[in-house]
């Protein structure tokens, strides 16, 4: 979860704070060398402590204030 919150804070974001999940995604699996499932138990971890929110499309997400807070 740590490393999913590190490079999404790394990300510009566009349009109203949206982090697209492919720049997250990809920085995790190739750069990093993670598994996919790796990258799914960290997303979700991510999500349920309230640190990021997912669109209902899965196409982006958001920091929440607690995730913000993590980098301020």
């Amino acid at each position: 979860m740590k490393k999913i919150l590190e490079i999404a804070n790394g990300v510009e974001a566009v349009q109203d704070g949206r982090i697209h999940i492919e720049k997250i995604n990809g920085p995790f699996l190739f750069t990093h060398g993670a598994l996919p499932a790796q990258y799914s138990a960290g997303l979700k971890l991510a999500i349920e402590r309230g640190f990021l929110m997912m669109h209902e499309s899965g196409t982006y997400v958001k920091f929440t204030q607690a995730g913000s807070d993590l980098f301020a």
